[in-house]
């Protein structure tokens, strides 16, 4: 028994430095955050990539005169790079599959919703929010052909 918890140990260890480690890790924020929107609302369905494409382009709040979304720094695609639009600083894609840096860090992307979320909302996003929002990044694995020319 001892081996064979030695052995999933390393396993684990090894797939972490895989390229899909980031896409699992997210997919383990997805079941947290869905545990913890349950906890806030018992109705809650289950994750959605759709509410979270919806929530990602609902333009809410203003910033410099303009409407401004997730979308607005992060483009209509999160497997692109995109700019930030008060800073132009660059920013790299939010998919995991395109970037295996995302969603590593379960304290970093909980610190990073609730900055963006009261930049953008001005109240922290809830976990179905969260939930939704993962789902949809997830379902984004290709940079559309204008970022792919950029490169």
């Amino acid at each position: 028994m001892k081996k064979l918890s030695i052995l999933l140990v390393a396993m684990l260890g090894f797939s972490a430095i895989s390229a899909h480690a980031s896409i699992a890790n997210a997919k383990k924020l997805v079941l947290i955050y869905h545990t913890q929107a349950i906890a806030e609302n018992k109705d809650f369905a289950g994750p959605s990539a759709e509410e979270g494409k919806a929530f990602f382009n609902n333009k809410v709040k203003t910033v410099d005169g303009k409407e401004t979304a997730c979308a607005s720094c992060h483009t209509a695609n999160p497997a692109d790079k995109g700019k930030n639009i008060v800073t132009g600083k660059a920013i790299q894609p939010l998919s995991p599959a395109v970037n295996t840096k995302r969603f590593s860090d379960f304290d970093k992307v909980e610190a990073k919703f609730s900055q963006h979320c009261f930049d953008i909302l001005g109240e922290d996003c809830t976990a179905a929010q969260k939930a939704n929002y993962i789902t949809y990044v997830l379902t984004e694995k290709t940079p559309t052909a204008k970022a792919k020319a950029k490169k």
